[in-house]
């Protein structure tokens, strides 16, 4: 187990990261909450001791300094009622990072931080007494440098590489290091509640084949992986990945398609998002009209751009936001599966 402690040293180097592909996560019983994480703790429990894919993590009192760097730390820290003073803006929405999904605002808005690259000396300079980096490459040289800072680092849990980090760990381990375990859990339970209504209302996911994709601004395709974000907020509603998709290899959290692939995407449901651009190119792409499922009217275009973020984030804010704005449609498609 390692305790680190609160002041922050001298940084000795610059942090540089890299990613294959970024945007920019009822009646029929759901799936079961996950075991790994921090189990919840008395709220204000401290010192509190979180395993992370690095070893233990020993955060020694309440931090009053929070930096949260990976994707959707900070949208999960201020569900937890805590303001980062540094935050990773990973969805590009600007200004001081939320999207209009988070109901909670910042007092005083947070330095915007890199993502894929972090100046150290820049988060050093916020003199931070934790940082948050739980969703994230799960590169070990990104950690040992924001190690550096002196102060405790909650990176991703195990099995979390290449940003997999499901949201219930997420969750779990920021509520663990911000002393908020108690409502943590409270925050799990409802979304959990929100999903087993979502599959009871609509019995006809359960059980659906689909495709969770994305088109680049270089009109390049990739399907989301199993485990990804996106795939597992419609495995909370029941919905399987499609088998010919899942026997691909993958690349990170998603597998390339070429465009004279394209019929890959074919499943009971096939849903799409635009990354760094509107819909109208997708919209207008031949080749996407004529994925079998598209053309059959099962495919879900995510072209507003809140939805379609909301629906990355794989936060509880953006899931919620979500649930309400794609479930009658992803309901819609699946009942004309054949």
């Amino acid at each position: 187990m390692n305790s680190v402690p609160r002041r922050t040293l001298p940084l000795l180097a610059a942090l540089a990261a890299a990613l294959a592909l970024v945007a920019g996560c009822g009646t029929a019983a759901g799936p079961a909450p996950g075991d790994a994480g921090a189990a919840p703790a008395a709220d204000g429990a401290f010192p509190v001791t979180i395993p992370t894919a690095f070893g233990d993590v020993t955060v020694p009192e309440q931090p009053q300094r929070v930096v949260a760097l990976g994707w959707s730390d900070a949208e999960t820290a201020l569900a937890l009622g805590v303001e980062p003073v540094g935050a990773a803006d990973w969805l590009a929405v600007g200004g001081d990072g939320l999207g209009p999904w988070v109901p909670q605002t910042y007092r005083t808005p947070p330095t915007i931080l890199g993502t894929l690259e972090v100046d150290l000396e820049a988060v050093a300079a916020l003199e931070p007494d934790l940082v948050l980096d739980t969703r994230a490459s799960g590169d070990r040289d990104r950690y040992d440098r924001l190690a550096q800072l002196g102060v405790p680092v909650v990176g991703i849990p195990a099995g979390g590489e290449n940003y997999l980090t499901d949201w219930r760990d997420q969750l779990r381990s920021v509520g663990a290091a911000l002393g908020r375990g108690a409502e943590a859990a409270r925050l799990q339970s409802e979304l959990e509640q929100r999903f087993a209504g979502a599959r009871e209302a609509n019995p006809q996911l359960q059980g659906a084949t689909v495709v969770s994709g994305a088109r680049n601004t270089l009109g390049e395709y990739a399907a989301y992986a199993d485990g990804s974000g996106r795939m597992e907020f419609l495995t909370e509603l029941g919905m399987t990945l499609s088998p010919t998709v899942a026997a691909l290899p993958a690349e990170g959290f998603s597998t390339p398609i070429s465009r004279e692939r394209m019929n890959l995407f074919d499943a009971d449901v096939t849903v799409m998002q635009p990354i760094g651009k509107d819909a109208t190119e997708i919209e207008n792409d031949p080749l996407w009209k004529a994925v079998p499922s598209v053309a059959d009217g099962r495919g879900v275009l995510l072209s507003d751009r809140d939805v379609s973020q909301a629906f990355s984030a794989a936060s509880v804010q953006g899931w919620t936001f979500a649930l309400e704005r794609t479930v009658p449609r992803l309901a819609d498609a699946a009942a004309k599966a054949p």
